[in-house]
């Protein structure tokens, strides 16, 4: 789901990355202290600060370090740090990555096409597909970042993916005993404050481990509210031999904002004063405090590698998750007239209305867990290097749109909605426009062969199989009591690499992936008492083919990437927002068929030691290939543009750092963006402006490390519409092909955040 709707509780956010360059290149010295394998390799670079990855392997594929990580401002998240990349696609509305309004895609293709890991668990919704980094673990914990822009790994333990792969690593625990805090100010009263304390070794025992915290709270840059999140993140590693087991854990407990999303019609009349009303106007609906999303999360993972002999290996990864929270609004009842699904209710008894209506806290409260396991076994043979695994996953949600009283002044009884505090029907049942419960059960098994042809090429050939099961039940009295989705499909792929030497190398793959609908799309719903929406299992899985085709020169001063690629969708699914009972709700159009090429580039360019400028660019050519089927009729869409997909996106970032001084720069150009598949409205391109300076004072202090920077975000300011938060068909009426007039709907979108500056001074102890 998307951030400032349903599932806001595990909503996400984030804002446009400030400095950022996108992309470091230590991640192998990182592995080699870890002991974990790695694809990364370093050839005789000049400077190890450079900000391409070294790799080999046969995708594009990026990264970002530690190095680089620690240098960008503390409230960025996973989503923002990896905003200068090929294809990374931000719309934010706030400049410090709090409130859940943001979103992000990948050569065109959204949120909810993004496979993420962190520390080899998935953490995208299973219900809905999204991923919210701000519920991740802190900037300041994390080793890596890597970004696929085009596929999964055959291991991967995520749905979909056609869009690519995020994965975090978190840092290992110190060797020996430190502690670490940073504190932050910045504009719109931001402030935070993070603290880490590192064990060591433990009495003998080769365990070690790290415990952080933070806080972090800022007004809402435009606007009425302010956020505020606290973290929790702790690691537990133990290393034998070849051998490593840990434990991760990661906390948030948030109180987010939500910004109103204008059409464009809002954004002429209003520009930036769009926003919820600051004071509580009786009858009103539209009371900032009726729009702040309180979530809270807990993801755990526990990776294991285990040398089982001198050419067999163990992998396996066990998570779990738990979340619940609410994505509110405003809105109003009245004592007489309600309906409970398709049945008629007498009278209910309203606090604080008014001639027997009330002003009250519409919920859309989400309560999930997620667990499961993938492990694999890897066998060294010869000229081949073989994998098997197997994957689980069983989740629940259980979804509730509800009705809580407000007090007087205008707050909200129980800003969690829960249930047992919300309104009641005379006899005593929840008052709910929306009441189900899903189960969603996933196996997979995968296997794959990694050939050496020669000393230079390299076939990897694999398939895996996925069955995905969704079991469900809708409390609402009607017709339908519950609803069940069984899917599978078997997804083949291939690849080849080829070293034309020391420097240079060759890469292609052929992807496959598959999704099914998301589970909103398996229940009625209604709208006084009448079936507005018709549940259904009948929807097709989207289908996507992939391919890639690069080239990477790796030199001790310069290194570059070139990626052309080429997508076709049977049934792309796209996600989008509608209004359900009041509330902002993830929903997916079935877009037919679509059909995306373009290229990807990247160089990294290291002229002395500490300085590197790196250039990234994408052309992206998305076109959907069939007519869209819209109240009986074709809605001429059939070689229109791909919504949410700019032509042509530019970065630019340079990062100075000579044991003293460190600075940085980064910039972004993204083209014009369609909102309508019929492409009769859009948003023009726009330019953002990251910088970041510095100082390292450890040499001038006692020699620990101490560090002074000061973050400058959006320094430009630019006032633009910066993305497509809910896509629509049309927005204005068109004749469609068998002659009907197809009714238009305004799309809505994200107001681009503000400028901010925040400064920050770390101490280690």
């Amino acid at each position: 789901m998307s951030a400032d709707l349903p599932y806001a509780p595990f909503a996400l956010r984030r804002a446009l990355p400030p400095l950022t360059l996108a992309l470091a290149a230590v991640a192998a010295p990182a592995a080699a202290q870890t002991g974990e394998t790695t694809d990364i390799r370093v050839i005789g670079r000049a400077d190890p600060a450079g900000l391409l990855p070294d790799q080999e392997t046969p995708r594009a594929e990026s990264a970002i370090s530690a190095d680089y990580i620690v240098k960008q401002a503390p409230t960025l998240n996973a989503f923002q740090l990896v905003a200068l990349l090929p294809g990374a696609t931000l719309a934010s509305s706030d400049p410090y990555g709090l409130s859940t309004s943001s979103s992000l895609t990948l050569r065109g293709l959204g949120q909810d096409e993004i496979g993420v890991l962190m520390e080899g668990a998935p953490q995208n919704d299973i219900g809905y597909y999204y991923a919210y980094p701000a519920q991740f673990a802190d900037p300041g914990n994390l080793r890596r970042i890597g970004l696929a822009q085009g596929s999964v790994d055959i291991d991967s333990p995520t749905l979909g993916g056609a869009g690519g792969l995020l994965s975090l690593a978190l840092d290992d625990p110190k060797a020996r005993p430190q502690a670490l805090v940073d504190l932050s100010l910045g504009s719109y009263a931001a402030r935070r404050a993070f603290a880490r304390v590192d064990s060591g070794a433990i009495a003998g025992t080769g365990l070690k481990a790290f415990l952080s915290y933070s806080y972090t709270r800022a007004d809402n840059w435009r606007g009425a509210g302010y956020d505020v999140r606290q973290h929790v993140d702790a690691k537990l590693l133990n290393e034998w031999g070849d051998n490593r087991a840990s434990l991760a854990l990661s906390y948030n407990d948030a109180n987010s904002s939500t910004y109103p999303s204008p059409t464009l019609a809002d954004w002429q009349a209003q520009g930036r004063g769009f926003n919820y009303a600051s004071r509580y106007t009786p009858g009103a609906t539209d009371y900032w405090k009726l729009y702040r999303a309180p979530f809270r999360n807990l993801y755990a993972s526990a990776p294991i590698h285990l040398r089982l002999g001198e050419a067999l290996s163990f992998d396996s990864t066990s998570y779990a998750q738990w979340g619940y929270g609410n994505s509110p609004y405003g809105t109003q009842l009245t004592s007489e007239g309600n309906f409970l699904g398709d049945e008629a209710l007498g009278a209910i008894t309203l606090p604080g209305a008014v001639d027997g209506v009330a002003t009250v806290l519409g919920n859309y409260t989400g309560d999930q867990f997620r667990g499961g396991s993938v492990a694999k076994l890897v066998l060294e043979a010869g000229r081949h290097r073989l994998t098997a695994g197997l994957w689980f996953d069983y989740g629940t949600d259980r979804v509730t749109q509800s009705y809580t009283s407000l007090n007087p002044d205008g707050t909200p009884t129980d800003r969690w909605g829960y249930r047992a505090k919300a309104v009641r029907t005379a006899d005593g049942r929840l008052l709910a426009y929306e009441n189900q419960r899903t189960v969603t059960v996933t196996k997979s098994a995968f296997v794959a062969d990694r050939i050496a042809l020669t000393p230079r090429l390299t076939l990897e050939l694999g398939i895996k199989g996925v069955d995905v099961l969704r079991n469900g039940r809708n409390y609402l009295p009607g017709p339908q009591s519950s609803v069940r989705l069984d899917s599978f499909a078997a997804l083949p792929r291939a690849a080849l690499h080829f070293d034309l030497d020391d420097r240079q190398q060759l890469f292609a793959n052929v992807t496959t992936n598959f999704r099914t609908p998301n589970e909103f799309t398996l229940y009625d719903s209604y709208a006084g008492g009448v079936l507005a929406a018709q549940g259904t299992d009948a929807l097709k899985n989207e289908y996507a083919v992939s391919e890639e085709l690069g080239y990477r020169f790796i030199g001790a001063n310069l290194s570059a990437s070139v990626t052309g690629f080429h997508y076709s969708f049977r049934n792309r699914q796209l996600a989008t927002i509608v209004q359900s009972g009041g509330a902002q709700v993830n929903t997916t159009l079935n877009a037919g068929g679509q059909t995306s090429y373009g290229v990807d580039a990247e160089v990294d360019y290291r002229p002395a030691a500490g300085v590197s400028l790196y250039v990234s660019g994408e052309y992206l050519h998305a076109r959907i290939d069939d007519d869209l089927p819209v109240d009986g009729d074709l809605l001429p869409t059939r070689g229109k543009h791909a919504v949410s997909s700019p032509t042509v996106q530019v970065g630019a970032g340079g990062i100075y750092d000579d044991g003293r001084l460190f600075g940085s720069i980064a910039g972004k150009y993204l083209a014009r963006q369609y909102a309508t598949f019929l492409n009769d409205e859009s948003i023009p391109g726009y330019a953002t402006l990251d910088l970041s300076i510095g100082v390292h004072l450890a040499d001038w202090l006692d020699g620990k490390r101490t560090d002074l920077r000061v973050n400058a975000i959006n320094v430009t300011d630019p006032h633009v519409l910066s993305g497509v938060q809910a896509v629509t068909t049309n927005a204005r009426d068109t004749i469609g092909r068998n002659g009907s007039v197809i009714a238009g709907a305004a799309p809505a979108y994200y107001i681009g955040s503000g400028a901010a500056v925040i400064a920050t001074i770390a101490r280690a102890f």
